[in-house]
């Protein structure tokens, strides 16, 4: 749970269309009455990207305001689910920006050798391309039967689909030539099966990979982890909620451990200055700092 909005802009760079006073304060009823009702907590979301999200259903649902949308969500589930759709962010792809495969596999995969177990932690996995790619690399590597990887995403429905690992037939061309980009060792065709259709990645790359919901806004940490994935995500998030996330990520990493952001993100809001140290600073990977005994 990437410019993962089907939008290439970011608050920043677009205009501060926030409307009215009156209309504000009903995207504040909305958000709130999501989180209350069902647990869903996007208050600490960047506001123009889901004032965008929120004023399409209006629009699709030919929706007088706002508050006739929320009037709709809070009473009825399937209204709500269709609004959560709306936010649920699933653009990826399978090895998405190489370069930060490469630099995985070059200056990580080395540190992560030493290890006699190995546990990552993909937060924000949406479909799943980007899980079966680090799983492809780690096996190449000879890693992986020592690694345990956990996907996480707030959206069932899109985790249901992450679990199948079936991905259109149209979409390899791409992949694969991201695949060498990354610096894959084999045939990338070797690593699925296909129909008409879809390509099936082998269930080998399943076998240790659990793909589970979990919302980073509002859920707690859950294990420790030698690797965190999340890119692509912070950049929809607000400071607040960047840093609640942050000491998430920091509470739930070895005191070692590698932090994995997407290639827009930083660590302005970690709050710790020192915390970490540049493994590759444009691939935006990452090293905790051992605390000093």
């Amino acid at each position: 749970m990437d410019d993962r909005w089907n939008s290439q802009t970011t608050d920043s760079e677009e205009e501060q269309d926030g409307g009215g006073e009156v209309e504000l304060v009903e995207i504040e009823l909305l958000l709130e009455g999501l989180y209350r009702v069902y647990g869903f907590d996007f208050r600490n979301y960047v506001r123009s990207s889901i004032r965008r999200r929120i004023m399409n259903r209006v629009r699709m649902d030919n929706l007088p305001t706002i508050t006739a949308l929320l009037d709709r969500v809070l009473h009825d589930r399937y209204e709500a689910n269709k609004l959560l759709e709306d936010f649920s962010i699933h653009v990826t792809e399978m090895f998405r920006d190489p370069g930060f495969f490469f630099a995985f596999r070059q200056k990580v995969v080395p540190l992560l050798r030493e290890l006699s177990e190995i546990r990552i932690w993909h937060a924000g996995c949406s479909t799943g391309e980007e899980v079966y790619s680090m799983a492809i690399l780690l096996q190449e590597e000879g890693l992986g039967e020592k690694t345990q990887i956990f996907a996480t995403d707030m959206n069932e429905r899109i985790l249901e689909k992450a679990r199948t690992g079936a991905f259109p037939l149209t979409r390899m061309q791409g992949y694969t030539r991201n695949y060498l980009l990354a610096g894959g060792t084999q045939e990338f065709s070797a690593y699925y099966t296909t129909d008409h259709e879809y390509a099936y990645f082998h269930p080998s790359l399943r076998e240790s990979t659990m793909f589970f919901q979990h919302n980073l806004a509002t859920d707690c940490s859950f294990h420790e982890f030698h690797v965190i994935i999340c890119r692509n995500v912070f950049i929809y998030f607000n400071p607040e909620l960047q840093a609640q996330v942050h000491r998430l990520f920091g509470d739930s990493l070895h005191e070692t451990g590698i932090l994995a952001l997407g290639s827009k993100e930083s660590l302005i809001h970690v709050g710790h200055p020192g915390r970490y140290e540049p493994i590759d600073p444009v691939s935006k990977i990452y090293r905790k700092v051992a605390e000093s005994r």
